[in-house]
């Protein structure tokens, strides 16, 4: 016998890239960097251990970093409906802020508080933040 095919996910599947090849490019620069919070806020709920090892910090049994990780699937979504929906507010306002999480990941580096292994989060956020910025000086 032949199970049920759940025809609602494979709809929402669709519609979310149906949905992604109608926005503009500094639509889908937040949307796409929504996808990656969800990646990193994942990781530090299910194996934060696994993501401070790999920036050299020490590893923690503490709950912290699985809440940090909630905040981050949370700030996830907003980038990534913002972006479906191409909330130019938003789109604008994350550039400052994602240069800013730039140079807070480069002092702590300079101050030695971390590993430069940190700025390679931190230049994920200045490409994406500069994709945005270039994307809507495109569009006006």
């Amino acid at each position: 016998m032949i199970p049920d095919f759940n025809y609602e996910i494979l709809y929402l599947v669709l519609f979310i890239i149906l949905k992604s090849t109608t926005m503009t490019a500094a639509a889908k620069s937040i949307y796409y960097f929504g996808f990656y919070l969800y990646l990193t806020g994942l990781i530090l709920m299910v194996a934060p251990n696994f993501l401070l090892s790999t920036l050299q910090l020490p590893e923690t049994k503490e709950v912290w970093i699985r809440v940090l990780g909630v905040v981050v699937v949370t700030i996830g979504y907003y980038y990534h409906r913002s972006g479906a929906e191409s909330n130019t507010l938003f789109l604008k306002n994350t550039i400052a802020t994602r240069i800013f999480v730039f140079l807070s990941f480069a002092i702590f580096v300079l101050a030695n508080y971390v590993s430069p292994v940190l700025i390679v989060f931190g230049v994920i956020d200045l490409a994406g933040a500069l994709w945005t910025w270039m994307a809507l000086k495109k569009g006006e």
